[in-house]
């Protein structure tokens, strides 16, 4: 499948779900200070997804959660464990992510699905090879659901 690439914020998008590029959750969220996709999801949709992401335990690289989300106007939240221990994406963690939140809306039957840049900002990967990294990944994904690529662009 081909995603769509949008420019704007990942908030603002007209889907079933968002995905949050996460880490693998072994510091509690409480403690961290959530910048970026991450922070921008906080501010928003307040503590309860965060609190039932912290319920899942530490999460494998690459893996995904799906949470409630929160007081944002979507269906749910996927949590992807995009980046390492070192706080540093792969070309595996991100791909992997894609596949694990693709599974996710798969199995769940969401119609659409909004993703920021996995591994882009604090993961160390530049926007151009995470797009990239994503829609090659994307390709080999089966779905009927509508997958759209985010590229921040700030207000």
């Amino acid at each position: 499948m081909q995603p769509e690439i949008v420019y704007g914020n990942l908030l603002e998008q007209p889907v079933d779900v968002i995905v949050n590029a996460w880490n693998r959750n072994i510091i509690p969220w409480w403690l961290l200070l959530p910048q970026g996709v991450s922070g921008a999801i906080k501010r928003k949709a307040g503590y309860a997804p965060f609190r039932q992401l912290g319920r899942a335990g530490a999460l494998k690289l690459g893996s995904a959660v799906v949470t409630s989300a929160g007081k944002l106007p979507y269906r749910a939240i996927i949590h992807v464990a995009g980046i390492n221990m070192f706080w540093r994406a792969s070309a595996y963690s991100i791909r992997t992510s894609v596949i694990s939140a693709m599974n996710i809306v798969n199995t769940q039957n969401y119609a659409s699905v909004a993703f920021p840049l996995i591994g882009a900002g604090s993961g160390g990967f530049s926007s151009e090879q995470a797009l990239q990294i994503m829609q090659e990944t994307l390709i080999s994904v089966e779905t009927k659901a509508r997958v759209i690529i985010v590229k921040y662009v700030s207000a």
